[in-house]
This record gives C-alpha cells, sequence and structure tokens, in this order.
C-alpha cells in the first residue's frame, strides 16, 4: 500500500496540519467513546504543535477534561529535567490548558530503568480495551531519527516485542541512553497514528524508511504498521528532499 504522506512547505505549515488532525482526532474519539487516548512524543518537531494547541483558537476546539495524555518513549530523568519529554510538554502545552492532573499518564522517570517500565505498563493495562493488556490509542504522534529510530526504539533493538514497555540501554549519538518506550504492538493497535518530520537532516533516513527495502532491524520506524488504523506522515520540504 502506498504510505500517505503529506508534503508542507515548513514546520509552521505542517504543525497547523498535524493541529487539525489533533482536534479531529479528539473529537471523534470523545464523541465516540467518552474519552480520547493520545500518545505524545518528544523533540524538537512537535514543539510547535504544543505551542499551537495551547494557544486560541486551537485550544478551545480541544475537549480537555475528557482527553489523557500518554508518552511514546521517557528519558529516565527526573520530570523536572530538561531532558524529560513529561517537562517538555508540561512547559509548552499542558500546564497551560484545563487539563485535569488524573488524565496526565507520565513515565514514572525518577525510578529504576526497569522499575519505570513495569510501572508504565500497569499505567496502561489501567485503561486497557480487552482483549489487549494495553489501550488503543486514539492519536499516537511519532518522529523519526536520523538514524531511522523511532519513540526510544534504535536500530539493533529487537524487532519482536511481546509486552507492552520495554527499558531501553542503547548508545546514541556517542552517549549512553537510559530510556523507557512503548513497543510497536501497541502503536501497531492504535486508531491514527502521525510521524511528524522536519528538516534536512531527516530525509534520507525517512526514504529510506518509507521507499527503501524492508529492514525493520536497521530501521525501527519500518516497525510501526498499525493493523487496523490510519499512518498518516506529515513532512515538510526540506525532510521531503530524497523522497
Amino acid at each position: 500500500m502506498k504510505p500517505d504522506v503529506r508534503i508542507f512547505e515548513d514546520l509552521n505549515a505542517l504543525s497547523e496540519a498535524a493541529a487539525a488532525l489533533f482536534i479531529e482526532s479528539c473529537a471523534q474519539a470523545v464523541t465516540s467513546r467518552g474519552r480520547a487516548l493520545v500518545c505524545l512524543s518528544g523533540g524538537n518537531t512537535p514543539s510547535r504543535l504544543y505551542d499551537r494547541l495551547a494557544r486560541s483558537p486551537y485550544t478551545e476546539q480541544v475537549d480537555w477534561p475528557h482527553l489523557h495524555v500518554f508518552w511514546g518513549d521517557e528519558r529516565c530523568v527526573p520530570a523536572e529535567d530538561l531532558q524529560s519529554n513529561y517537562r517538555q510538554a508540561h512547559d509548552a502545552l499542558l500546564s497551560l490548558v484545563p487539563l485535569p492532573a488524573r488524565n496526565i499518564h507520565r513515565v514514572r522517570s525518577e525510578m529504576a530503568q526497569a522499575d519505570a517500565a513495569l510501572a508504565y505498563a500497569l499505567t496502561l493495562q489501567s485503561v486497557a480495551a480487552p482483549p489487549l493488556n494495553w489501550p488503543r490509542f486514539d492519536l499516537v504522534l511519532l518522529g523519526i531519527g536520523d538514524d531511522g529510530h523511532t519513540a526510544s526504539l534504535f536500530p539493533g533493538s529487537p524487532v519482536a516485542a511481546s509486552v507492552p514497555t520495554a527499558a531501553v540501554k542503547a548508545d546514541y549519538e556517542g552517549r549512553p541512553a537510559k530510556r523507557v518506550t512503548i513497543t510497536p504492538p501497541v502503536f501497531n493497535s492504535a486508531r491514527r497514528v502521525l510521524f511528524l518530520v522536519s528538516g534536512e537532516g531527516k530525509s534520507e533516513s525517512l526514504a529510506h524508511v518509507l521507499y527503501g527495502s524492508f529492514q525493520p532491524e536497521l530501521l525501527p520506524a519500518q516497525r510501526i504498521r498499525p493493523t487496523d488504523g490510519e499512518l498518516i506522515w506529515l513532512v515538510d520540504q526540506a525532510a521531503a528532499g530524497s523522497l
């Protein structure tokens, strides 16, 4: 099946489209099921989306009391650390909108890594969609790295996963990475997955992920293939340069 790739002039236009899809996904979920379950991502690209959602006219279009937020991955640092994906979303969005604290489901990243992964699996299970042991997310936000990784699924990490979360120990960009990540079975059960990809540095990686040979052990972003949901790539022109 041909991938659904939508190319935009720049990051601002990409973020505008992402905001519209975020609002649409949440509205459909609340209307159909009484709540919206959204999985956020870290990194530079989604920060522009978060900034939009925190401001008018976007923020008035989200039913915040019925929205629940989760994270696809997290660094094992305290919640107030500048490297925390939770802190990024909190500062840019969550602290600025009427989202109940009980609806924020962060990774307990201050815990030991394996303990944090187990605790997050239990968090996911608490809002599971039986027969699954995790929720069926209404919207998942993801990005890709220059090496084709997504969330904290890095090249060379196990392709098959039977558990919803994993503790990740890897060398990334020349330094050790201690993280917790959600695994592909959870992402692939989502109703809608959005990849947000911007910048010239992502162009070769994006082309390999989308149109190269299927090498999920080397290009983990290829592992994300929703079984009964949408997969949409929102890409700016710089990142689309090699397509």
